[in-house]
């Protein structure tokens, strides 16, 4: 089995993580308010606000950091977090980034609940890429 270095929580913790990140505003709050705040903010990290991100980094989450990275593509923060054991963590990145042979390897009884959650976070950047080259948005000007 793959170790959950880095993400350590009870699966209720978990289970709101992934309703946090599909955008629920009373669980996003909640997570905030009971010493969880960097789930909470990693749904605005994986929304690309600055602020948040850099809140991952300065206090002690650069694994959430890293994946976010991943997700958007960047091989250095994969090999990051291969570096320092968080093999979980790459797993889901890489299906965050839509890597179906991850979302294979984690849709095993015992990481489903992370395989979930990574997909979650895969259709909030797909919908982020698909707002980003929407044509439609752009001025003929």
């Amino acid at each position: 089995m793959l170790s959950t270095k880095g993400l350590e929580y009870d699966a209720k913790i978990l289970l709101a993580w992934g309703e946090c990140i599909s955008g629920n505003d009373k669980i996003t709050q909640w997570l905030m308010k009971n010493g969880f705040p960097e789930l909470g903010l990693f749904r605005y990290a994986l929304r690309n606000e600055e602020r948040s991100r850099e809140w991952l980094m300065t206090n002690g989450f650069p694994h959430l950091h890293a994946m976010i990275s991943a997700i958007e593509g960047r091989k250095d923060a994969l090999e990051w977090l291969e570096r320092h054991g968080f093999e979980l963590i790459k797993e889901m990145a890489l299906i965050g980034d839509g890597d179906e042979g991850a979302m294979l390897r984690l849709n095993r009884e015992e990481t489903k609940v992370f395989a979930g959650i990574a997909k979650k976070m895969q259709f909030v950047k797909d919908e982020i890429e698909d707002e980003n080259n929407d044509w439609h948005k752009y001025s003929a000007n």
